[in-house]
């Protein structure tokens, strides 16, 4: 997961389209093929497109970082992922601030704990 600190919110780790894959899926946390994801998102740009491929890169680079999961099922074509969200919306707000502040302790303990304590 890379960070962009010049965006807010979600569009600080995720792309606009990848928001929209995100949300379709925690609406369907039962799972969906990236077919279905590719379709939504496509339909939620409002005349905007995202290739069939970047979705299926980003789905894996999702379950790479774990914010993704996944199932594989058979069916006409051979084997497919069915993708579902290892967090709601709530839980993956807490994972991007507990990745954050994990990998700041880590290269930054000393500052890191110094800014904590004046925040506090």
């Amino acid at each position: 997961m890379k960070i962009d600190l010049g965006e807010t919110e979600f569009r600080a780790v995720l792309k606009p389209y990848q928001i929209l894959a995100m949300r379709y899926l925690w609406a369907n946390p039962e799972g969906k093929s990236s077919r279905y994801v590719y379709e939504a998102v496509n339909e939620a740009l409002d005349g905007g497109s995202i290739s069939r491929a970047s979705i299926i890169n980003s789905l894996n680079a999702l379950v790479d970082d774990g914010i993704l999961g996944y199932r594989e099922i058979t069916g006409k074509g051979g084997h497919r992922r069915i993708y579902k969200p290892n967090y709601n919306e709530e839980g993956f707000k807490y994972y991007i601030a507990e990745t954050v502040f994990r990998k700041l302790l880590h290269d930054f303990p000393e500052e890191t704990r110094s800014v904590l304590s004046k925040a506090s």
